[in-house]
């Protein structure tokens, strides 16, 4: 159990007793819940954080020794973007992830073949990637993990190992759900908020300013911002990001293949 999680299990018990044993201090028990709840609901709102459990946003030291970067792909498969983000990951001998949605993954069952069989891996980015994600209770958030687990692995044959939450926010319920399926919740070292942003030039050097062996590189092949002409800035992005990497000397991989114990 997280330390945050255990830490406010004693505030409520104090307060408990606090209000049994001295009723007019009430107000300030309440106030003392109060603040946690509001703690704890923030610290949901921080994708990086690991105050609700372990989440991973750099890849081992192991990795990092061996000059190696996670490319990693939120919300597809996407009919237009990623065949074309494919082809570019091939040209530059670059393995990737790819968190996929599983309802787009069941409306596109062979490009999530083809995402396998040309070398990367496909892991967990929920089942129908509710926005409302963190505000759902246990038994909600293991249903939906479930049923992408189960679309994914009968899919690609592979059981997904990795978990990132719908645009990373989480609450505390999600943790024990993780440790049930065995599933990691991965984040990011940095990311170029491609969704919002069409320029090009600034989503990349968001990606590529301090870039460094060990990290994990969130864009989205699914979703991301349109520039001049309507096309994806996801496309103009990873050229730019592929080159930065060869330039440094970094190999892209796969996050299962990263985190291999033993490599």
């Amino acid at each position: 159990m997280p330390a945050l999680i255990r830490a406010s299990l004693g505030l409520h018990a104090l307060a408990a007793g606090t209000v049994i044993a001295a009723p007019q201090a009430w107000p300030w028990a309440l106030g003392a819940v109060a603040l946690d709840h509001a703690l704890i609901a923030g610290t949901g709102l921080w994708p990086r954080s690991d105050w609700l459990g372990p989440n991973v946003r750099r890849l081992g030291a192991a990795s990092a020794a061996r000059r190696e970067v996670a490319l990693t792909f939120d919300d597809g498969p996407d009919a237009e973007v990623t065949p074309a983000v494919l082809d570019l990951l091939d040209a530059h001998r670059v393995r990737a992830t790819f968190f996929c949605i599983a309802r787009r993954a069941r409306e596109a069952p062979g490009l999530v073949r083809e995402i396998v069989a040309r070398g990367h891996s496909v892991q967990n980015h929920s089942d129908v990637h509710r926005h409302t994600f963190s505000l759902l209770g246990p038994g909600a958030i293991e249903a939906d993990l479930r049923a992408a687990q189960e679309t994914l692995a009968g899919l690609t044959g592979v059981r997904p190992t990795c978990f990132r939450a719908p645009a990373g926010l989480r609450n505390p319920f999600l943790d024990p759900v993780l440790h049930r399926l065995d599933l990691q919740l991965v984040s990011w070292t940095r990311r170029g908020f491609d969704t919002r942003d069409a320029d090009a030039a600034r989503v990349a050097g968001r990606l590529t300013r301090g870039l460094a062996a060990g990290d994990i590189l969130l864009v989205h092949d699914a979703g991301a911002a349109r520039g001049r002409g309507g096309r994806p800035v996801v496309l103009e992005v990873l050229p730019r990001v592929l080159e930065a990497l060869d330039a440094a000397g970094l190999r892209g991989v796969t996050l299962p293949q990263a985190m291999e114990p033993g490599r």
